[in-house]
């Protein structure tokens, strides 16, 4: 049996699918506030020509008009990728409560792999996080995608 957090990050993974369908790189967000879906996104800066289409921003936006403010009080983010740099920063601007990610990102993570903006002390607010909740399955998801992207089939 999932625990909650299990079952929201499995929701991730399947935004993360629908992104991979896209031929996007497969990342998946969803915004969660007293145990329910606000909000949903995967990745779309391909498809859309948009730097900041990533799914974490994507949730991050529909989330705020669907509740009518920028604040995201009590607010939990699961995603199938830490976060980069513009993301936790959006995170932090927006005061999510809470950041929950599957796999790590040694390259341009920025809740706790290259920085740690979503909890320095210098900025006004700090998120809880959780890492590493299904990380084995989403690192695994992108890992086959970028192997795939870099030898694609013969034909």
């Amino acid at each position: 049996m999932d625990t909650p957090d299990q079952a929201f990050m499995r929701r991730a993974i399947e935004l993360a699918r629908q992104a991979e369908a896209a031929g996007e790189v497969p990342v998946g967000a969803l915004l969660v506030r007293h145990g329910e879906v606000i909000a949903e996104g995967f990745n779309r800066p391909i498809s859309t020509h948009d730097p900041t289409a990533h799914a974490e921003m994507i949730a991050l936006r529909a989330a705020a008009a669907r509740s009518d403010s920028y604040r995201l009080l009590g607010t939990t983010l699961y995603v199938t990728l830490e976060p980069c740099a513009m993301c936790a920063g959006a995170m932090v601007h927006a005061r999510v409560q809470r950041l929950v990610y599957a796999a790590t990102d040694p390259r341009a993570g920025a809740a706790g792999s290259v920085f740690n903006v979503v909890q320095n002390p210098a900025l006004n607010h700090r998120l809880d996080i959780d890492a590493g909740v299904l990380g084995d399955e989403c690192g695994s998801l992108l890992r086959d995608f970028f192997v795939a992207r870099r030898n694609p089939p013969a034909g």
